[in-house]
């Protein structure tokens, strides 16, 4: 296990547990205190979300440099509690609310909540049915055991063992995406969900039994139907992400904070079964000549305006575009850094504080990529791809995209056949879960004669190529596609599937800017070829696209740029085209929002 992350600090007295907690948990605590009630309305969405009438809440956090937990952070102050930090155990003792998200691994997790008390006091806490929600993990470490890494003992407090998901019958491993609840008890926190999806992001999770059945109030069907929340009087537990699941998640969050605020029962009917597809707003973000930091978009990988000035193409400011799509119904925004800070990417500041400030608005998944890598500085100073990830995770990214350090890890793998565990793609799939990491793929078509002219994976192409090829391979590049390698993106994808990717986005440099639709051949064979989500990227340019790319290939989510950006195609109108051609997405009705925030 790694030291203590880059520029990370904290409270807890209990320093020599961070190694291990890089991949743990996070306490939340709520104290409430009678107050005066100020209401502010904010033009968001026809949902009420308010705290206490008459009371306002002190909202303590233990938070041990796990993954992103900025972003339950940032929703508890959007309901108007504030937030203080964890101290001791005594503190969960006393706690009249307790939030328990659960972050990284089973294992590592146990350990830290073994080695500081808090699993003796949790245990307390919870078996005195005292007011009780956690998350994701913190579901499922309250279960006996878990196979993670193990078998690793759990709090044992719920019957039952976490298991992997079966990818074995076809469904992918993570489980990544939003899905519908089948809610089968009165849950309280869930009634205002309805038929609406929710966000998920795990490999592991608990199954329904006999001895256990007492406690589900929901389950999720993916493959079998696996426990997605579960209650017990005041104590609650939930396997998706309500930080992460817009306004359906911040119902749940209210609803917990707040039993007695009124619920309001006016999300839109939802028509949520099963997982939806993915649609993704990406937003390539670097600087331009002047120094600022702007959104632009490439063609075919050139982002200069081809003008005499030959400036960098500017299509928007970061932080004010990702809050608009989240607006518009995106169901993920993910950030490609471009500019460079190759040499010092932890001294990126504008990138963090662009993570830090679309999280306190956004809540979606954050996905974040560019020159995440090991670096040394100019002092000789080495830090670890893992040092740089926490820091962007720390800073609001909920995944994180690795490139061209996945390409050379995968060329060392396929020369040695051994795992050293150095490269990034490993430490930071082994510390936050493999659902925390995804490769994103550059590749380049090549034309053949004959499939036996190269050693690497070849198709027979549906369209010829310029001299009436029928064969072609694609080359995987590196250094933003300006840099070709003597690897096919079949046999990258293979190999970074079994380093600990748990998403690939493939793009493609053909089609990137052209607005003439996604690579299918390109598209097909990866999403074929592996059991992990890939994301399709580059080429879309009408709605049609999107509903082909999904009909055709077994992708689970489709991303662009520039149609959003120069708002050629908005996202309801995709998402529109979507449910005329049947396939299930995720529907984000918004109106008016009114938050009460509650002042001392």
């Amino acid at each position: 296990m790694e030291g203590v992350p880059y520029a990370y600090t904290t409270s807890f007295k209990t320093q020599s547990f961070l190694s291990s907690a890089l991949s743990s948990s996070s306490i939340i605590t709520i104290h409430q205190k009678r107050h005066k009630t100020i209401l502010k309305s904010i033009s968001r969405r026809n949902l009420v979300i308010c705290a206490s009438s008459g009371s306002s809440s002190v909202v303590k956090l233990l938070d041990y440099g796990a993954g992103n937990v900025r972003s339950l952070r940032n929703a508890i102050h959007y309901l108007g509690f504030e937030i203080e930090d964890v101290q001791t155990p005594k503190d969960i003792l006393d706690a009249e609310r307790l939030i328990f998200p659960g972050v990284g691994a089973f294992a590592s997790a146990m350990d830290v909540l073994v080695k500081t008390g808090m699993a003796e006091a949790l245990c307390s806490y919870i078996k005195n049915d005292r007011p009780f929600l956690g998350i994701c993990l913190g579901l499922q470490l309250l279960f006996e055991s878990s196979e993670e890494n193990g078998p690793v003992n759990g709090l044992g407090l719920i019957p039952g063992v976490v298991g992997r998901f079966n990818s074995s019958n076809g469904f992918r491993v993570p489980h990544i995406g939003w899905n519908a609840l089948q809610i089968t008890k009165d849950s309280e926190i869930l009634d205002d969900i309805g038929d609406h999806h929710v966000y998920f992001v795990h490999s592991y999770r608990a199954m329904p039994s006999d001895d256990n059945k007492e406690w589900i109030s929901s389950t999720c069907n993916y493959g079998d139907d696996f426990i997605a929340s579960i209650r017990r009087g005041n104590v609650h537990a939930v396997q998706f992400h309500p930080e992460k699941s817009g306004d359906v998640g911040l119902s749940v969050l209210r609803r917990f904070l707040d039993p007695k605020s009124q619920g309001t029962k006016n999300l839109t009917q939802g028509k949520a079964s099963k997982l939806a597809k993915r649609v993704i707003a990406c937003l390539d973000v670097r600087t331009n000549d002047k120094g600022d930091l702007v959104v632009t978009k490439g063609d075919q990988y050139d982002v200069r305006e081809h003008t005499k000035e030959n400036e960098v193409r500017n299509l928007g400011k970061p932080v004010e575009l990702a809050g608009q799509y989240y607006k518009d119904g995106a169901d993920e925004v993910s950030f490609l850094n471009i500019t460079g800070f190759r040499d010092f990417p932890l001294g990126d500041l504008p990138m963090l504080q662009v993570l830090r400030r679309t999280s306190e608005n956004v809540f979606v998944p954050l996905t974040v990529g560019g020159g995440i890598r090991d670096f040394t500085d100019a002092n000789g100073r080495h830090y670890s791809s893992l040092e740089v990830a926490s820091e962007y995770f720390r800073s609001g990214a909920d995944k994180i995209s690795i490139g061209s350090d996945a390409v050379h890890a995968a060329e060392e793998y396929m020369k040695t056949k051994v795992k050293t565990g150095k490269s990034s793609l490993e430490q930071i799939s082994k510390v936050y879960g493999n659902q925390a990491v995804v490769v994103s793929i550059d590749p380049r078509r090549v034309y053949l004669k004959s499939p036996n002219d190269v050693q690497f994976k070849t198709i027979r192409v549906t369209k010829p190529g310029p001299s009436g090829e029928e064969y072609a391979w694609y080359q995987c590049t590196v250094n933003g596609g300006r840099e070709g390698r003597p690897i096919g993106a079949y046999e990258l994808a293979k190999v970074v599937e079994e380093l600990g990717a748990g998403e690939i986005l493939l793009n493609c440099i053909d089609c990137d800017g052209q607005g003439k639709g996604f690579d299918i051949d390109l598209i097909k064979l990866i999403s074929d070829a592996v059991s992990i989500p890939v994301i399709a990227s580059s080429g879309a340019g009408a709605v049609e696209h999107f509903s082909e790319v999904f009909m055709k290939t077994n992708a689970s989510a489709a991303l662009a740029a520039g149609i959003f950006h120069r708002k050629e195609v908005p996202i309801q109108s995709v998402k529109g085209h979507l449910s005329k051609e049947g396939i299930e997405f995720r529907d984000c009705f918004r109106n008016d929002l009114f938050v009460c925030n509650h002042y001392i």
